[in-house]
């Protein structure tokens, strides 16, 4: 979807957390954060999965963290 280069992308990332002094992220973390955030503001699973590149709902699955309280704001938006 983005055109980067995954070497510069993650020496980056890990410089930030170098310099924020955050010892305990890993970039691939930021992916389950995306994926569960997708589905909280009302994306679709194929949405989703175009974003995020998972060809099926099982791979997918395991990426998805949902909050109780995100789930209450899609329910309040679709009433």
């Amino acid at each position: 979807m983005f055109p980067y280069n995954s070497r510069s992308v993650g020496t980056a990332f890990r410089r930030a957390c170098r310099t924020l002094r955050i010892d305990d992220l890993y970039f691939h973390e930021l992916r389950y954060e995306g994926t569960s955030r997708l589905f909280e503001a009302g994306f679709s699973i194929e949405q989703v999965a175009l974003v995020t590149g998972h060809r099926d709902w099982r791979m997918l699955r395991r990426y998805t963290h949902l909050r109780p309280e995100g789930l209450h704001a899609i329910a309040r938006k679709a009433a």
